[in-house]
């Protein structure tokens, strides 16, 4: 069985991942988004950047082992080679051992540095150093830097002083061996013995911050919605998941029908547990819920108005770049609404693009600018500050501004996934037109854009923006409806009519 350390690194974050990266049917994998390719892409050019600056500030020479790509045995020769003839400083090596019986493991430091000290190759010894993207150091990056020091434990007979890993923007955070190297002795005991048996498939768990890059992600929301898993319950987290486990609670049915002071008592759920009742129900019966308002979300504080905003941005968080700025304008005057887009075409042209739309809202200073989450006013402030807007005229536009998904989640619960504006205008029946739409495909399109000069990139921004300001539209029109009915609901039940 070959491990790498790629393997112990996605087994911390979800044992399932790598379970199915061994046994799943490739044909439910994912192709590698263009996103994703885009992180790569960066990663190892910020590995390139780190080591070549750590080269010149060790003052040593980077060297590489020649080898071919995937040639394990050559690699590991070519890496060992070097490390006998004491090369300072040795980049994209090969580690590879099996001490462990039917166990190949291998591991890929970004860098080798050549210590004094003795060792199997004289009075020198090798340091690992993992260079990262990220810009904290994660659990998951310690372990693999602490594997590649146990790695070079047995290549070289001795022990690493210190394993370093290199952050992004950050001073190299050196990893405490001694608690990290038990970690992965157990972690990596835990992986085998999920891979010795292919029928020991790990429990299923949709967790929508770490499985929305995971190529797996279609396949198991197919598999958990086959289930009716609960996880697919916004609220239902890791933690309170595991606290429905020991209450034996396995079916939304369960779930639904639950006692609200049997969840109080767990500090899991520190004040949500209503919450989460709530929206299992709706879940079950697949109904919208109307929740008990404060006095600032009261249905006829919602605006309305003849003529509407709905605005969306696009942006390149790498580039701190506001570079689409979208607005469909709603006149209900008018048969169609209509959709402008102020788009950058080069970073340099952002001021222009800020400018142009605040011509266009100018022109409608009574109508109220509807968009989803916070993005867009917090862009807005950054554009303002950066290209010269009043603190009178800021505030003016901005207290046009009202956050559709915060009367979603303020004023309703909805039978979705989650609250993100495609779940809840995908439920509504909005379709984009591209499906595989989303921020990160738009950030890898800008940049293609960029380094091609390919329009069709922008084009398929464009469109992507113009549905998100239209599902934005589709979901207040939706709850105006909703609450208007709850309203006219109300008022029968208090003045009911008299049957002869």
């Amino acid at each position: 069985m070959l491990l790498t350390a790629d393997d112990l690194l996605f087994f911390q974050r979800c044992p399932r991942r790598v379970f199915l990266d061994f046994y799943g049917d490739p044909r439910r994998r994912a192709p590698t988004a263009g996103f994703i390719q885009k992180l790569h892409d960066e990663s190892d050019r910020h590995k390139r950047d780190a080591a070549q600056q750590i080269a010149e500030k060790l003052e040593l020479e980077l060297v590489r082992p020649q080898f071919r790509r995937g040639d394990r045995d050559a690699g590991a020769a070519a890496t060992l080679a070097l490390m006998e003839a004491g090369a300072g400083l040795i980049v994209g090596g090969l580690l590879r051992v099996e001490e462990i019986p039917g166990v190949e493991l291998v591991g890929h430091p970004d860098l080798l540095v050549k210590r004094p000290g003795q060792s199997a190759f004289g009075d020198w010894i090798y340091e690992p150093v993992d260079i990262r993207l990220g810009k904290k150091p994660k659990l998951e990056y310690q372990l693999v830097a602490a594997l590649h020091a146990d790695l070079l434990t047995m290549i070289q007979g001795a022990a690493p002083a210190k394993a370093g890993v290199v952050l992004r923007g950050r001073s190299p955070h050196w990893v405490d061996l001694r608690t990290r190297l038990k970690q992965v002795q157990d972690l990596l005991a835990n992986l085998i013995d999920t891979l010795m048996e292919d029928d020991r498939e790990p429990d299923l768990f949709i967790s929508r911050n770490r499985c929305s890059l995971c190529h797996w992600v279609g396949d198991c929301t197919d598999r958990a919605r086959q289930a009716k898993h609960l996880s697919l319950i916004p609220g239902v987290t890791p933690a309170r998941y595991r606290v429905l486990e020991r209450l034996k609670i396995e079916t939304i049915e369960q779930l639904a029908a639950t006692p609200l002071d049997r969840l109080q008592e767990f500090p899991e759920f520190d004040g949500a547990a209503e919450a989460v009742l709530v929206q299992t129900r709706a879940t079950l019966t697949q109904q919208p819920i109307a929740l008990a308002r404060r006095e600032a979300w009261l249905p006829d504080r919602l605006p309305a108005a003849p003529v509407e905003l709905y605005f969306d941005i696009e942006a390149e968080p790498d580039l701190s770049l506001d570079y689409l700025l979208g607005v469909l304008v709603v006149d209900r005057s008018q048969p169609e609404p209509t959709f402008h887009r102020f788009l950058a075409e080069t970073p340099e042209d952002e001021q222009r693009v800020w400018d142009d739309f605040l011509a266009l809202v100018d022109r409608y200073p009574t109508a109220p600018i509807f968009h989803f989450c916070e993005y867009e006013r917090d862009a807005s402030k950054r554009l303002a500050k950066l290209y010269g807007c009043s603190s009178q005229r800021l505030e003016r536009l901005l207290d046009r501004f009202v956050d559709v998904h915060a009367w979603v989640t303020q004023t309703a619960v909805l039978p979705v996934e989650g609250y993100a504006l495609k779940q809840i205008a995908g439920y509504l029946g909005f379709e984009w037109r591209d499906r595989t739409a989303n921020g990160s495909q738009a950030v890898y399109w800008y940049d293609r854009w960029l380094k091609t000069g390919d329009r069709s990139y922008l084009e398929a921004i464009v469109t992507y923006n113009e549905d998100d300001c239209l599902a934005t539209y589709r979901v207040k029109h939706w709850l105006e409806q909703f609450h208007q009915k709850q309203l006219a609901t109300r008022s029968e039940l208090a003045n009911p009519v008299a049957v002869p």
